[in-house]
């Protein structure tokens, strides 16, 4: 305690220990008796209290809880502890620190505390929000589904800045996705036809302009769609906020606080536009990915290979397996376009582009369509073929690309072939017995030079008799025992001599299980099979006569 060497005489009834030093104080200083009486009060004293004069009741001047202090300290013995009391006064937060004197007196110096404890709340609250928009960051982000943004964007508002929020999506044609909450509880998402003009601020926040303020908006006049199902009571605040995207808005929140609770003052409208900048942000994010992931479906769905069935008689069977696992496509390809009747010959191609990924799936689609396009001239391979390899040339790419042309027709229990190799491997032919022989076609490949050349084999298959087409991710799998040796061609005729008699699928798939076998982990280029097989003859009497594998021989 400092003491002021020339300070008064010590006024009468103040302790010992203090002195009068307490008079000059800054802070305001008063002085009461055991009985509960003022001694003496400073200048500040008196200002914070009028009635303050020498005499009074303590409890008659001052707030009855530092009258209470002053009944539980006085007379205490002055060995044990004091503590401070705290309390309001008027507009004020004091906090009063009491010091006993000898003859039960008490000198109680007053601190006014308001402007501290303002700004520990101020921080206060200012920590609550940064922990929340942090967590609705993380919340939000977690996942890239609209639905799902929308449905915690809704919970959160609901449970953390209003008593209903409901979420106000851009409009798809006449109807507006809404998703609402009340209370946090389980949201509610649907479709409906609104007109954002009933809503004052809607239809500017809608078209991504700053929100209008609460005070502007009346409740009463809201219409119905935008009360949630589950709101009770009468709507005493609305705030509308913007949910601003990239590019173009995500929305709009409507934020409504019942009549019994206090309306939205300025900083709650400020952070609501806080959170609504974040949720607009995420449902955006969620949006773009969502319309992206349609495009790749939609172009991918033309990019990945066919299932392959029997088609007129003639059993077909395909397998693709890409360079990497986590792609579906890649520079290997087949397609099988049926023939109009069952008269008519079926074309199938297998290929194979040079390069990997998807550069290489964009030719491959390329190439699939102009083939397609050519089915009308399938019965000349080799016109068909210079056709294709004109329209490679005028690309502007640099690729080329190798490919085997089948066309197949059943002619009694005969499948009859046309095959035509540009630059690729020649379909190796299983016979019943277990020979394997190389198909006599060979040919220029398609894509690098102007002009190009083609040798058409001609080859019958006996029933269980397969033609197969490979492509050489096959045979240049490299693995084995030491990692670096190929599968190479005398083990795929090998393999396939194995599968004679076999069905179309059988061969297929117990190509494709070898050949993963040798590689194990090791990487690979894009492997693709295709499957001709005559089927079996003598069927079962009691199916249909076209199932696949029901003969009898």
């Amino acid at each position: 305690m400092t003491i002021f060497e020339d300070a008064p005489a010590q006024p009468h009834g103040s302790p010992q220990s203090i002195g009068a030093s307490w008079m000059s104080a800054p802070y305001p200083v008063v002085v009461a008796d055991a009985g509960g009486r003022i001694a003496e009060a400073n200048a500040a004293a008196a200002a914070l209290f009028p009635g303050a004069a020498r005499g009074a009741a303590l409890e008659d001047v001052a707030p009855h809880w530092l009258a209470d202090a002053h009944r539980r300290t006085a007379g205490r013995e002055l060995a044990a502890p004091v503590r401070s009391v705290r309390g309001r006064h008027r507009s004020l937060t004091l906090e009063a620190h009491p010091t006993p004197g000898a003859d039960g007196d008490v000198v109680w110096w007053l601190v006014d505390d308001t402007d501290r404890l303002l700004a520990e709340s101020a921080l206060r609250n200012e920590q609550e929000r940064t922990a929340f928009l942090a967590e609705t960051s993380t919340r939000l982000l977690a996942s890239l589904n609209v639905q799902r943004c929308m449905d915690v964007t809704v919970r959160l508002a609901a449970e953390n800045l209003a008593d209903a929020a409901l979420l106000v999506g851009p409009a798809n044609g006449r109807q507006h996705p809404l998703a609402s909450s009340v209370g946090g509880d389980a949201t509610r998402q649907t479709t409906a036809r609104i007109d954002p003009a009933s809503v004052p601020g809607l239809g500017e926040a809608l078209q991504g302009f700053p929100p209008v303020p609460s005070r502007w908006i009346d409740p009463s006049a809201l219409p119905e769609w935008a009360l949630p199902e589950g709101f009770a009571g009468p709507v005493g605040s609305v705030v509308v906020c913007p949910l601003p995207g990239h590019g173009v808005p995500a929305g709009a929140l409507i934020l409504l606080r019942r009549s019994d609770h206090a309306a939205f003052d300025d900083s709650e409208e400020v952070f609501a536009r806080l959170f609504a900048s974040r949720a607009g942000s995420a449902l955006s994010a969620a949006h773009l990915y969502s319309e992206q992931t349609s495009i790749t479906a939609t172009l991918m769905a033309d990019l990945l290979p066919p299932a392959l069935r029997q088609v007129h008689g003639v059993e077909f069977a395909g397998g693709y397996r890409a360079s990497r696992d986590a792609e579906r496509i890649g520079g290997d390809f087949y397609d099988v376009h049926p023939g109009a009747g069952p008269g008519e010959e079926t074309l199938a191609v297998l290929g194979d582009v040079c390069g990997k990924g998807l550069d290489a799936a964009v030719l491959t689609g390329k190439i699939r369509n102009t083939l397609h396009a050519l089915l009308p001239l399938a019965d000349d391979h080799e016109n068909m073929l210079r056709l294709l390899n004109g329209a490679l040339l005028n690309s502007s790419h640099t690729r080329f690309a190798t490919l085997v042309l089948a066309s197949v027709v059943r002619r009694g229990g005969q499948v009859r072939l046309r095959l035509t190799s540009a630059g690729h491997p020649p379909p190796l032919i299983v016979r019943h017995s277990g020979a394997v022989e190389e198909a006599d076609t060979s040919g220029t490949l398609i894509g690098a030079l102007p002009r190009i050349r083609a040798h058409t084999a001609h080859v019958d298959l006996a029933p269980g008799e397969t033609c197969l087409m490979y492509t050489d991710g096959i045979t240049e799998a490299r693995g084995g025992p030491l990692g670096d040796t190929m599968f190479g061609e005398a083990r795929l005729r090998a393999a396939v001599a194995d599968c004679a008699g076999m069905p179309a699928e059988a061969v297929v798939e117990r190509v494709q299980l070898l050949a993963a076998d040798w590689i194990g982990d090791q990487r690979h280029d894009d492997m693709a099979l295709v499957a001709i097989t005559a089927p079996q003859q003598a069927h079962l009497t009691a199916v249909d006569g076209h199932t696949p594998g029901r003969y009898t021989a």
